[in-house]
């Protein structure tokens, strides 16, 4: 049994993990490469594997750096079953068309205006790869095993985070490997807790907050706080924000803001496209968070839902205080970058970051408080305040990490540590050493190792007994 880390080794992004087990090669996420330069540069390289060699992908969740490589596998001749929870599945349907969409229009911009050094520029992929790719995905309920062979079973489980999002649990005869997936916060407001582990005989960690614990205020006193500030100075706030998961977030603490009197009457507006479809979806998979239809409905009327071009034009015909919530997260694309444009030198405006900034992003820059910004071709000088709201996050932090991991019946035979800058990875390889005593590594990108085939344990595997006949998937 072999394991290959083809992404999110020492880095936060790119996750790829290719299995081969008991005849069979697994994929296990399928992730596109985002941040610094040298990292986008690795989604054109050539597979390292014939796609059509690949028997199964397995996704843990709709977040780009984790599905958004899908297509261009697609591309390259994978005509297999994606599987992933249904909520996974509907995200990917947003995520995916969004991600080509995006592809497609700095390709055409870079011809346009001469930015590439390539003639003509060509995006990664197009809208027809996207769809193409979105073809294949099979979902699968929580829980539920299923075989890919007669001797390979998997199930996923609840691993928090956002909607949909899995941890995976493969078993090999009588070896188990488990892959954590983005691991959620046990007390997050709207998506319910990541799901313990019983046992892994092998174990691929997430670290993207291996060095970090969370700050312990609470998200709606310090986002009122900022509000209050920027509005008695007559600014507004431009907030990037992830349209999974956070975008709902924010709004949530938004509503009970304004129920409670605790802000300013201020225009809302949400203008992201992707933000509002997501949003829709969580009727659909009520029971994938903690809201309430009543609260899902508070969240609907707390902003303006601006879905077209013009409706975000006008949003700058508007004077006074109010809220701009607009994709992307980390500022690399979409609306936000023209609301920075307007808004960022005004000292009066605030820009509130309220989630993981990547090394190499816009929102790194001003986490970092870079004088200027590169927007459309031009260096924007930032005067407005930046804010970060370090209480917001969908990621667990190490302490967390570490009470998820200590739940486990028995320590694992090793711990791989991924998905996490080298730092983070290396901080909680570290606290996993010190604290569980466990036998742990950070792998670097492209390693392989070899997986002991069968294990002794002095427990069964009941988790791992398929639901149908081996051999036989539904």
């Amino acid at each position: 049994m072999k394991l290959t880390f083809l992404g999110a080794a020492q880095t936060v992004t790119g996750s790829r993990y290719l299995l081969e087990a008991a005849g069979k090669r697994v994929l296990i996420d399928c992730g596109l490469f985002q941040g610094t330069k040298n990292l986008r540069l690795r989604n054109w390289d050539p597979l390292p594997f014939p796609a059509d060699s690949i028997d199964a992908v397995i996704l843990t969740h709709a977040h780009i750096d984790h599905c958004g490589y899908l297509p261009v596998l697609a591309r390259n001749g994978y005509h297999g079953p994606v599987y992933c929870t249904p909520g996974t599945a509907d995200l990917c349907g947003v995520m995916l068309r969004d991600s080509a969409r995006l592809q497609e229009e700095d390709a055409a911009f870079a011809n346009r205006h001469g930015f590439s050094k390539h003639h003509p520029a060509l995006p990664l992929y197009t809208m027809e790869d996207a769809e193409n790719a979105l073809r294949l995905l099979q979902p699968r309920e929580f829980d539920a095993p299923l075989a890919l062979g007669e001797q390979l079973t998997f199930r996923l489980l609840p691993a928090g985070h956002i909607l949909g999002a899995a941890s995976v649990v493969l078993c090999c005869g009588h070896t188990v490997i488990a892959f954590s997936g983005d691991l959620g916060r046990p007390e997050d407001p709207i998506v319910r807790a990541p799901a313990p582990l019983a046992h892994a005989d092998y174990l691929v960690v997430e670290s993207t907050y291996g060095d970090r614990l969370h700050d312990t205020r609470n998200p709606e006193d310090e986002l009122a706080e900022m509000f209050a500030r920027t509005f008695a100075r007559g600014g507004l706030v431009v907030m990037p924000c992830f349209a999974v998961g956070r975008a709902q977030e924010v709004l949530y603490y938004i509503a009970h803001l304004k129920e409670t009197g605790r802000m300013a009457n201020v225009p809302v507006y949400l203008d992201s496209p992707m933000a509002i479809s997501v949003t829709d979806l969580y009727r659909r998979h009520m029971s994938d968070h903690r809201l309430t239809i009543s609260q899902l409905h508070a969240i609907d009327h707390a902003a303006v839902m601006t879905r077209t071009v013009d409706e975000s034009k006008a949003i700058v015909s508007r004077n006074g205080p109010m809220v701009i919530i607009a994709g992307s997260g980390m500022a690399t694309g979409g609306r936000v970058l023209h609301h920075l444009h307007l808004y960022a030198s005004d000292p009066r405006n605030t820009i509130a970051l309220v989630g993981y900034q990547a090394p190499g992003t816009r929102g790194a820059a001003l986490e970092a408080h870079s004088p200027a910004i590169k927007l459309h071709g031009e260096y924007v000088h930032v005067r407005a305040e930046v804010a970060s709201i370090t209480s917001l996050s969908a990621h667990a932090d190490y302490q967390e990490t570490l009470r998820w991991l200590a739940e486990m019946t028995c320590p694992p035979i090793h711990t791989f540590i991924t998905h996490g800058d080298p730092a983070a990875a290396d901080a909680l390889r570290r606290r996993i050493a010190e604290t569980l005593h466990w036998d742990c590594s950070v792998p670097e990108h492209r390693e392989s190792v070899e997986l002991a085939q069968e294990t002794v344990r002095p427990y069964p595997c009941p988790p791992c007994e398929p639901a149908s006949a081996p051999g036989t998937a539904s």
